[in-house]
């Protein structure tokens, strides 16, 4: 394939459609209050300067955001009470929201309804020190201009490690606008961009759910992190500045936009990039991924092998199994050859489809699935597949929320905590 006419024909169309998502996000955006959560040390000693404090309540400030988990201002008990007024009157709020909704897998666990989140109290008490002692959970958190968006935290415990990881699926857009044809979260249409704080406050909405802390951070939850790649940046910044979640231990996913992988490269992260193939051509990508008529395959993976050679990192690459439509022995061969002529270093991540309402995908037989792997490992290609938890809990990224939003939700009066069985 021909890479440089690629580029040359991607740009225009990616200009466009880079332009028509922004002005959506612009258009929905909240006129809100300013955030705390998101901020490095150094902004919030400067903060507190500003505001006529002393450098060190700033790092008072940032100890109640990331150590003590405050919620609310009002919460910052060891600074002054002119300080906290201070912040309030200039528009300052922590940036947390509340859980609206909790969800697990019904094999011997349960649905719960919050109409906020865990007391804090509560979570810190535990957190950092407590086993894992749940199934993967996700979590619907209501923003401020009553938006919901989806994350999900699932647990692992490494008994030959004698460890256990929680990784924090985030999402970064309310929505998204690339509506894949397999996507829930496509299909419960786009709203806006997260700002960085809403990125953060995810991780530590599982954190206090699961008592635990967060070790692994995959950009893989609602939205296209490219489109929204300086809060995507910005809120990576904090997990690994402020909460200490090293940067090898964070993903970023993309199904494809053009000219964002060399942005991304630019800044030097040591964390995996993850793109979303889907199929090994051209021609079935772009019925799979209708934004890949703006980004030949071609120039996509030329895209990747620059990466590599630029940060070192191995790319990873996402492919949905949809059954009857990519999974054949033929398609896993032509991926291989694919990959081979992008050079080496590449892993491949097999993702039996999850059934969502609605849609005419169907989940392939496992040994269907074997079969791909073994078509790849004999070319020696790297494979694994995902492993799929809680088909019954709606556990598809946006199917979730689409249950309970397309629309902001109205304004109403808080209700008790309720239990419901899956």
């Amino acid at each position: 394939m021909a890479a440089a006419p690629s580029h040359v024909r991607a740009a225009p169309l990616a200009r466009a459609f880079r332009a028509r998502a922004s002005a959506t996000a612009t258009a929905t955006a909240p006129t809100s209050r300013r955030a705390l959560l998101g901020l490095s040390e150094p902004e919030l000693r400067q903060l507190a300067l500003d505001l006529g404090q002393q450098s060190y309540r700033g790092k008072q400030l940032h100890d109640l955001l990331y150590k003590s988990r405050a919620r609310q201002v009002q919460e910052f008990n060891y600074v002054p009470k002119a300080f906290r007024e201070a912040l309030l009157g200039a528009g300052w709020t922590v940036g947390r929201s509340p859980v609206h909704h909790a969800v697990t897998a019904s094999d011997g666990t349960t649905k719960v309804l919050f109409p906020c989140a865990l007391p804090r109290a509560l979570a810190a008490a535990v957190l950092l020190r407590s086993p894992l002692l749940y199934s993967p959970l996700q979590i619907l958190l209501k923003l401020e201009d009553n938006r919901l968006i989806e994350t999900v935290g699932i647990p692992v415990d490494d008994d030959n490690k004698g460890s256990s990881r929680l990784t924090a699926c985030v999402s970064s857009q309310v929505g998204c606008p690339l509506r894949c044809s397999f996507c829930a979260t496509g299909k419960g249409g786009f709203a806006r961009n997260l700002r960085p704080h809403e990125i953060v406050e995810q991780v530590l909405a599982i954190e206090e759910m699961f008592k635990h802390r967060v070790t692994n951070v995959v950009f893989m939850g609602m939205g296209e992190p490219m489109l929204n790649l300086k809060s995507v940046i910005e809120a990576h910044r904090c997990f690994n500045k402020e909460l200490r979640i090293g940067q090898r231990m964070m993903t970023i996913s993309t199904v494809g936009v053009p000219n964002t992988i060399k942005m991304l490269a630019s800044h030097k992260l040591q964390s995996t990039l993850a793109v979303s193939l889907h199929a090994p051509n051209q021609k079935l990508r772009e019925t799979i991924v209708p934004s890949a008529k703006s980004y030949p395959l071609g120039a996509l993976m030329d895209d990747c092998k620059s990466y590599f050679l630029e940060t070192g990192r191995r790319v990873s690459f996402e492919y949905t199994l949809l059954a009857g439509i990519n999974d054949e022995k033929e398609h896993a061969e032509e991926l291989a050859e694919v990959l081979r002529t992008c050079g080496g270093g590449y892993h491949v991540n097999l993702i039996p489809y999850n059934p969502i309402e609605g849609s005419e995908y169907k989940r392939p037989y496992r040994k269907v699935v074997q079969a791909f792997v073994d078509a790849l490992e004999a070319r020696k290609i790297t494979v694994s597949v995902r492993q799929t938890r809680g088909l019954d809990a709606n556990a598809a990224c946006g199917q979730l929320r689409n249950e309970f939003q397309k629309n902001p939700l109205l304004e109403s009066s808080p209700s008790e905590p309720s239990l419901v069985h899956a």
